[in-house]
């Protein structure tokens, strides 16, 4: 079959959307298929243009045996005018992308940005054939909860997209069992035709292995429990619990490492330095292949989240590297991403925006290596059994598979 990824965020970005679409557009493509992507020139999340693809209206390139066909947009970061601005400019340029594309089988579109739905369906439609529309953030739902959007009439008008976006779509694909959940019961789209596709991870690629030495050396922590948050440095996250249990233990041998960006992170690094935190490190967002080094180091991994309803049913892909790596994770929130860690019995959980509950939880880690070891271990044995990006893949492909065989009419008795 030929897939076609309408997505604006796509690597050499770092991100977990960039992350998910290329380990699956990677897949397919080894499972036979044949892919194409159509993004954005890179900029997130710096709000500027990376460096060699400035002044570009169209490029075309491949990466990974996958052609990317890529347009200009409004760079721009954060949230506000800008930003709309960077999603609408998108939403139009990306017809140019889309035309100088290959016809598909589907059309796969990314949300959010929720806004492009509106190409695709313009698209779906001159191809004749359907799209899939991947929802990995219930936008603008999330939007409204964060106050990001609070304009009444643009929320009427986004969610007026939304609901049409869901009728248009010949499948809508959910990231996480709450999203699934919500689509069907408060959306009202028809169940047949909600399908699950979840985060997974490259297993090879993220194991456990031997500490990084030179890691060690460069944050100081060969001799210290080392915690690890690596990801997106933005207000959903309620980094500022990391802040307060890193206060709190400051005198203890614990050393945390964030590892990313985003606009929430010169917040943090104020605060450290007003406390004079020597126990935190900051470095910059790393592409993929780096990060296994800083798992490699790290006694555990700390995911958070604020506490705000709309998160019950979010399922961090972040937690899947940690498991891969074979350390446990530390889970700062409620909903369905607390219910996987427990449930493996890969990790510990806190309520959110707890930094008591963080503390005790770190020290309990740091004076127990024998139960950090076990949860890791059973990290591992869960993601290599169900998250590797090979059987999820499969697994989707058979269900887009059985959903065009009951689109033509079949019965399932043969």
């Amino acid at each position: 079959m030929r897939f076609l990824f309408l997505t604006q965020y796509y690597p050499p970005e770092i991100g977990a959307p960039q992350v998910r679409l290329s380990a699956m557009t990677r897949q397919l493509q080894a499972s036979g298929h044949r892919v194409e992507v159509v993004t954005a020139v890179p900029n997130h999340l710096s709000g500027a243009i990376f460096p060699g693809y400035e002044g570009q209206c169209y490029v075309r390139e491949e990466i990974d045996g996958v052609v990317v066909h890529r347009v200009w947009m409004y760079a721009a970061t954060g949230a506000g005018a800008k930003r709309l601005m960077s999603y609408l400019s998108f939403m139009i340029t990306c017809l140019y992308g889309l035309a100088r594309s290959t016809r598909p089988d589907y059309l796969f579109v990314e949300s959010p940005p929720l806004f492009l739905s509106l190409p695709a369906f313009i698209a779906s439609r001159v191809w004749n054939v359907p799209f899939i529309f991947n929802v990995a953030d219930l936008w603008p739902d999330s939007a409204e909860a964060l106050g990001i959007v609070t304009n009444k009439l643009v929320l009427r008008i986004a969610r007026s997209l939304e609901l049409w976006t869901y009728r248009k779509a010949e499948i809508v694909n959910a990231v996480t069992e709450g999203i699934r959940d919500t689509l069907v019961a408060v959306k009202g789209v028809d169940p047949h035709r909600v399908m699950f596709l979840p985060n997974g991870v490259d297993i090879d690629l993220f194991s456990p292995r031997r500490p990084d030495l030179e890691l060690q050396r460069r944050f100081n922590c060969r001799d210290r429990a080392t915690f690890l948050y690596a990801g997106t440095h933005g207000y959903a996250q309620g980094l500022e619990v990391i802040m307060q249990a890193a206060l709190q233990l400051r005198n203890q041998a614990v050393t945390f490492i964030f590892v990313g960006d985003g606009p929430a992170k010169a917040q943090l690094i104020r605060v450290k330095e007003a406390h004079s935190l020597s126990n935190v490190v900051f470095a910059d967002a790393e592409p993929l292949t780096r990060m296994p080094a800083y798992y490699s180091i790290a006694t555990a991994a700390i995911v958070t989240l604020r506490d705000i309803s709309l998160f019950r049913g979010a399922r961090p892909s972040k937690i899947f590297p940690a498991f891969a790596s074979g350390i446990p994770v530390i889970y700062s929130g409620r909903g369905e991403g607390a219910r996987l860690v427990e449930a493996t019995q890969s990790g510990i959980v806190t309520p959110p925006e707890d930094a008591d509950a963080l503390s005790a939880s770190i020290m309990e880690l740091v004076r127990n290596p024998d139960f950090a070891h076990e949860l890791g271990w059973n990290a591992r044995k869960y993601v290599s059994e169900n998250m590797a990006w090979p059987s999820i893949i499969d697994n989707w492909l058979r269900e887009l598979a059985h959903h065009g065989y009951r689109r033509a009419g079949g019965t399932g008795s043969n």
